[in-house]
Order: structure tokens, then sequence, then C-alpha cells
């Protein structure tokens, strides 16, 4: 798959996760009508009904003790603090009725995020407290409630919807459409002009005089677009801190910083691979890249999709969704897959071997059963053979394993042995004068390993007299070799001709008697 179109697709379902990552959450049908028995149940209830300014119910979140504000002003002013200082991942927070119990020393007690004050961050702590009758239920606590007022006059509370067109002020999924506005226009205009960046680049570096030593860039950009988004991320990272906006327009722009971190890593990660792949084809040459080109390929897209697998768990894990299941689905998918593909699999597998374990390369001349020729191309799932009769031959990769392969181009010598028989009529001093002749032609030969060289004496034949001629020739390849063996071939020819004597061929002598058969 290509990279870029994997980004696209990964993006599109990050897109199609939005409204269950940042929107209004709905946690099952609680036995409390408040939803007080979880953490995340107990704020997302407190911050729907204070969003709708029903404070009298977003009151009942509260452990109240003696105040002398009313619950419900109190209600509000932790609603207007949350709503601008707090920061929270909604989807972090536990959905237990236990909740997540972090500390074991305060079981009863959860940290539900931190808002930043003018004496530090101060954390938003739930107590579970037992109700009148007898339920277990989350509320906001007494220690959190007490710091309330004091950093309610910290937060200054300034809403633009009065400077806005009343229809820029409506509200889909929680969000103003002026927010939606500004995120579908700000993202892509700083997306491009960070490219003024990468111009800034190409030109720093045609002016410095290491640039004879940078890659050159051909359509390559210097600030690829996984490192623009990785910008973006950062640059959002960094402004809404500073920016008192609502919860759900904060949570918005964090969820969308989450989803450019992710991408943006993936498509690095997906660079580097790429790089990996050409850093290795460049280490290679001749044939052995022609060998590795279909392994290499097939790496780099097993590796491409381990990446965005890996990927797209990680942002399902971020956002509060349990791929465990999905992921034990696939696990039975790919069993099924890999028994209906069992050959196939065989032999990528014996491509795979054939290739780390180098036991045959392009261009060797071997022998596979009966097949011999030249190998052409090695891949992943075959290899191909140019027969001697200009054939191609296809050996699946599973039975290239599995068979004995003769590699004769590999051979370090070639082997000289030839019988030549004598006639019945060559005499003793001729077969020793010819002996001697034939061990001095190969032990005076350039190309003979003299080590090797032995001239026997082998037997009496039926019709010739034979003598055995064995050395090793040092050859390159299969037609120098032939070229030597005809050579010393005809000198052997030569030898027995001085000599006097002929090679034998089969004859046969019929003797002829004048005995008569009586009548």
């Amino acid at each position: 798959m290509n990279a870029r179109r994997a980004l696209w697709c990964f993006w599109l379902l990050a897109v199609l996760c939005v409204p269950s990552a940042w929107g209004q959450e709905k946690p099952p049908l609680p036995t409390d009508l408040l939803g007080r028995e979880s953490p995340r149940g107990a704020v997302i209830g407190f911050i729907t009904a204070a969003r709708d300014s029903k404070y009298q119910i977003a009151s009942q979140y509260l452990n109240l003790a003696a105040q002398r504000e009313s619950p419900e002003e109190l209600a509000r002013q932790l609603y207007i603090i949350l709503n601008g200082r707090l920061n929270v991942r909604l989807v972090g927070v536990s959905d237990k009725p236990e909740g997540s119990v972090a500390n074991p020393l305060a079981p009863d007690e959860e940290v539900i995020g931190a808002v930043s004050t003018s004496q530090g961050p101060l954390d938003i702590v739930l107590e579970r407290v037992t109700a009148r009758n007898g339920a277990r239920l989350w509320l906001f606590s007494r220690k959190t409630l007490r710091w309330v007022p004091e950093i309610y006059k910290e937060v200054r509370v300034v809403s633009i919807d009065e400077y806005l067109p009343r229809g820029l002020t409506t509200r889909v999924l929680g969000v103003r459409i002026f927010d939606w506005l500004l995120l579908l226009l700000i993202i892509p205009l700083l997306y491009k002009l960070l490219v003024a960046i990468d111009w800034l680049i190409a030109f720093v570096i045609a002016r410095t005089p290491a640039r004879r030593w940078l890659p050159r860039k051909t359509d390559a950009s210097w600030l690829p677009g996984s490192i623009r988004l990785l910008v973006l991320s950062l640059l959002i990272n960094l402004a809404v801190p500073r920016i008192e906006l609502p919860l759900t327009e904060r949570r918005l722009w964090v969820f969308v910083a989450s989803i450019l971190t992710t991408v943006g890593a993936i498509g690095m990660l997906l660079r580097a691979v790429d790089f990996g792949e050409r850093y290795l084809q460049g280490r290679l040459r001749g044939a052995a890249l022609m060998e590795s080109q279909g392994l290499l390929r097939l790496s780099r897209r097993v590796v491409q999709g381990l990446v965005i697998a890996g990927g797209v768990v990680v942002a399902l894990r971020y956002f509060g969704f349990d791929p465990t299941a999905a992921l034990a689905g696939l696990g039975i998918g790919g069993i099924a897959i890999a028994l209906a593909a069992q050959k196939t699999l065989e032999n990528v597998i014996g491509g795979f071997s054939l290739v780390f374990d180098k036991a045959i390369r392009v261009g060797d001349f071997l022998k596979v059963g009966q097949t011999t020729g030249t190998v052409e191309y090695v891949g992943l799932r075959s290899t191909r053979i140019r027969t001697l009769d200009r054939t191609i031959v296809t050996v699946p990769n599973g039975q290239m394993a599995t068979v004995n392969i003769e590699t004769m181009s590999q051979r370090d010598r070639f082997w000289f042995n030839h019988v030549v028989g004598l006639t019945r009529a060559t005499t003793t001093r001729q077969v020793r004068e010819i002996r001697g002749a034939f061990e001095r032609l190969l032990l005076e030969h350039p190309a003979i390993d003299v080590s090797t060289v032995r001239v026997r004496f082998l037997r009496l034949g039926s019709y010739s007299l034979d003598v055995e001629l064995f050395a090793y020739i040092y050859a390159d390849d299969y037609d120098t070799f032939l070229t030597v063996q005809g050579d010393l071939l005809m000198k052997v020819m030569e030898i027995v001709e001085n000599a006097g004597a002929e090679i034998a061929v089969p004859s046969q002598t019929l003797h002829l008697s004048n005995t008569r058969v009586p009548s």
C-alpha cells in the first residue's frame, strides 16, 4: 500500500471517530438516575447539567459541606472553572464503579485532572461517598470545593458569542460553527504556510559551503508533510493552554492535535522504512541487488503495514476504545487465511530461506532435479531458470527449498579425468614412455593443480591397454575449462602418435579354422 494513501485512510478513520472521541460521551444506563456510579459518569453528568444551566441538578454532583454560597452558585462557579481551565480527556476518566484505584492509599478518591491557578496546578478530585439509600456515589470532593470561590476570581469569563453573527454561534456536536470554520480553515492554511520554511531551508542549503555533501533534492521536500503535521500539533499544544476556551472546544483542539501527532508519527516511521529500503539497495550491487529486491519490497510492505496497524491500535487505545476483541478476531481470521494460503506461504518462506542462505544467485548455472540451466530471477514465490534449450522453467520456491541443488558454476576447480585406451599391440616400453609424457604434460601446464595430478596404468582391457589421467583444472567458468581440456586432449593424441602407438577402438578378432566337419 502506498504510504500517502495509507495515511489518508488513517486520517479518514480518525475523523470518523470524532463524535465518540471528543463529543458528549453517553455512558450506559446507570442505576443512579444522575449517573454518579462511576467517576466518568459523574463528570459528564455534571458538565452536561451545568452547560444547560441546570445548576440545581448540577449541585447534586457536589459533596457539599457547610457553605455560605448557595449550592447552585457553587456549581456554576465550578463549571466555569472546569470549562475554562480543566485539561482532561474524559475518555481517560475511569468508568468503573470502583474507579481506577490509582492511589491504593486512597481508593475512594479519583483525580480526574488539574486546573492552572496562580499558586500552581490544582487537582480536581472526586470522592466516593455512601448516600442515604446505601448507594455508593462519586461526587466532587469537599477539599476541591473549598478552593472554588478563590479560583473563580482568577477566571476571566469572556465570551465572543455576542460579537459573532447568530449563525456562527450555533453549536454542532457541542462546538460552535465558528470553531468548526476556524478548524477547517486554519489547519490547511498553517500547513501551506509551513511550505515557506521548506523554501527557506532550500535557500540556505543552496548557499552553504557544505551543500556538496548533502543529498541532492529532486521532487522531495526538505520538510515533509509528516513533520509539518507534528509542527502543527506542537503549535496547538502550545496555544490551547494559554487561551481560555470552553471545555468542549478545548477538547476538540486537543483531539485534533492528537490526530496530527499520530498521523505525523506514522508518516515519519513510513518514511524511515522507505529510507531503510533505499539504503539497503544502495549497499547491494549487481546480482545481490536483483536477489534481494523482492525480499526488500515485501519487508518494506510488511513493516509499513505493522506501523499503520500499530498506529491504529495506539490511537484506539488513546481515544478510549478497546481493540482486544478486534485483534482477537483478526487473529482467527489470520489463521483461516494462513490455512487457505498454505502453499503460497510455503513458497514465500522458501524464498526467504533461499535469499538468506544464499543457496542460489542470479547467474548461477545449476541443476535442479532434471532441470539444468542458468538462474535468471529469484523471486519470493518462484525462481526462473533459463535451460540449455533457451526455454524458461519456473520452479516454486517451496520445491527449491526441499530438493538437492547442484550449483555447477560455483566450482573452484574442474575435474579432468580421462582414460586413454592403447591398442593391444603397444609394447611395454611404449606404455612407459606414453605414461611419463602424460605426467609431464599435466605437471607443466599452468592451469593444472599439480598436487592433484595422477597418471596410472589402469588395467588390461578386453581390447585396449588403459592409462588413466586424473587432475583438477583452475578455470573461471565452464567454457574456459572446456578450452583447456580440448588443448590437453589434442596434446595427448600427439604424445600417442609420437610414441608410435595408436589409440584403441572396440574391435573383435575372428579366428578361422580349417578343421573339416565329418560328413
